[in-house]
């Protein structure tokens, strides 16, 4: 049974929310799916190019921070922070030149004292690791990196797409759209964790994080002091993998919800059925009924049960929202 850890975000129209395209949360993403055995989605493709990349006895190299009894990876080793520092060379220079000590100290700090056993070959020699760890990332990120400047284009329009969300109070249907893994309900943040804790934001900055990896990818940090940050997949990630190319959206309503569910709000000006619904968007009602339930939990509509049929209707919020970014 898939176990979540909670982000207790409070009300989003108070939340600050900023967008930051992290490289070094993507290279995370990869190496955990293709060299750790943590599933993200990563496509067979990508992934069988970046195992040939690495060098010989990488996944033995990488065992010690993917087991599942003590999956963590040192501050010190991430490369991502700062999270606002973008150019992913910097990080990867730095990583090369962790301090054994240091490294040291932050697995002693922890594992509170007592370092887990599957570690003990990074205690005995952490300098021999940090230089095959660094040299690993970098390998991965060289074999990668051409992708990531495909992605450009998607992440700018996820950063617009945010954005706009924003501004027209519709930032909880993003937070419900973040991807299979995660979820999203009342105020409260869910994403998978096999030690899962509760956090509280408190006064802290939440950080969206669109991730270029796979359509699985969920990568987060919740105890920082300046922020919460929170990895993604970054919509129209398909795009990369395929021949077609992302289309430029200048529809506002549908580049904040998706071209379904401006499609589904937009012919709700009456209740409908989810059988109309689903002959008026020429798609199966399985599929309405989904993204229905999504604007639903964004409080955008609202459905009831009529007999046999389910009916839906815009609710105030999905009507304010479709005038505001239609007009």
């Amino acid at each position: 049974m898939a176990r979540f850890s909670e982000l207790c975000l409070g009300p989003l129209e108070s939340v600050p929310v900023s967008v930051v395209a992290q490289p070094g949360v993507t290279l995370m993403s990869l190496v955990a799916d293709a060299l750790g055995g943590r599933t993200q989605g990563v496509h067979p493709t990508w992934r069988r190019a970046l195992r040939s990349a690495v060098p010989e006895g990488a996944e033995a190299v990488l065992r010690p921070l993917f087991t599942r009894e003590y999956s963590m990876v040192p501050d010190c080793l991430t490369p991502t922070a700062p999270l606002w520092e973008t150019d992913l060379s910097v990080q990867l220079d730095r990583l090369a030149e962790v301090s054994p000590h240091l490294l040291l100290r932050e697995l002693e700090s922890d594992f509170g004292g007592t370092v887990p056993r599957q570690w003990q070959s990074v205690v005995d020699r952490p300098k021999a690791f940090i230089h095959a760890y660094a040299a690993i990332l970098s390998a991965v990120w060289e074999a990668f990196g051409p992708v990531w400047a495909r992605a450009g284009a998607l992440l700018a329009r996820e950063t617009e797409r945010v954005g706009v969300a924003v501004v027209s109070n519709a930032l909880p249907l993003v937070m419900s759209g973040l991807g299979p893994k995660i979820r999203f309900s009342g105020q409260t943040l869910y994403v998978p964790d096999p030690h899962p804790e509760t956090f509280e934001r408190g006064a802290r900055r939440v950080v969206l994080v669109p991730i270029v990896s796979g359509n699985g990818a969920s990568v987060f940090s919740f105890d920082r002091s300046d922020a919460v940050w929170f990895g993604y997949p970054v919509p129209g990630l398909n795009t990369l993998w395929t021949a077609r190319e992302a289309t430029t959206q200048r529809d506002p309503l549908k580049l904040v919800v998706g071209s379904l569910r401006a499609g589904i709000l937009r012919e709700l000006v009456r209740p409908c059925t989810m059988g109309s619904l689903a002959s008026a968007l020429n798609c199966t009602p399985a599929t309405v009924t989904y993204h229905c339930g999504q604007l639903e939990a964004a409080g955008l509509l609202s459905r009831e049960r009529r007999g046999q049929h389910v009916v839906a209707r815009r609710t105030t919020s999905g009507a304010t929202l479709v005038h505001l970014l239609s007009s």
